[in-house]
């Protein structure tokens, strides 16, 4: 009887599957432009302060009106649709019921993202967009825009539109302006709810 290591196969070179959506693939999914996306997005970083690290997800009524929010972290290190649609979905299960019982969505989920980094899309960006529409798809919702938050200033992915504020340190201006500094979110995997009725 010999002994030894078994050949590497190719399944052991390949990397760990990621779900992801590259910047076609989501102009392909006939995401629902935003009416206003300057007023959505100060709206949002009035609301929950988000700072690098964190993410916003809010879900809108068809009139676009916010009818519910939650601001929560993910760890850097993760880079995966699955993880990202997890977090999505846990903190749209706590702020707003789900509409699985409608034939057709009606309300939109908008995702903005606050992160270090250049503007333009990323891989991790791909990544949020894939768990974005996962998420809305398991919550009867309709997928919306995904807005990233960077020190450049604030862009719509997929369809161009953007500004130069609010910004991804616009948090820490407001606060500082208030007497104190303070992270908005708190520990890693914290959440901050807000729900608008």
């Amino acid at each position: 009887m010999a002994f030894g290591f078994a050949p590497k196969t190719r399944l052991d070179t390949v990397p760990s599957l990621t779900r992801t959506l590259d910047p076609d693939e989501w102009e392909d999914s006939a995401v629902p432009l935003l009416g206003n996306p300057r007023e959505v997005v100060k709206e949002l970083c009035d609301r929950h302060l988000p700072s690098p690290g964190s993410a916003v997800v809010a879900v809108f009524d068809p009139d676009g009106r916010a009818c519910a929010s939650a601001s929560f972290t993910q760890r850097a290190t993760r880079r995966d649709g699955w993880e990202h649609r997890n977090a999505i979905l846990a903190n749209l299960r706590r702020v707003i019921p789900h509409d699985l019982r409608l034939r057709a969505p009606v309300r939109t989920t908008v995702l903005l993202v606050c992160r270090d980094g250049t503007p333009g899309w990323t891989e991790a960006d791909g990544a949020w967009m894939w768990g974005l529409r996962d998420a809305c798809t398991l919550h009867g919702l309709r997928c919306g825009a995904y807005v990233t938050l960077t020190r450049d200033g604030w862009q719509v992915l997929g369809d161009g539109r953007g500004g130069r504020t609010p910004h991804s340190g616009s948090w820490a201006e407001r606060a500082s302006g208030h007497g104190t500094l303070r992270s908005p979110v708190g520990a890693p995997e914290g959440v901050r709810r807000q729900v608008a009725r």
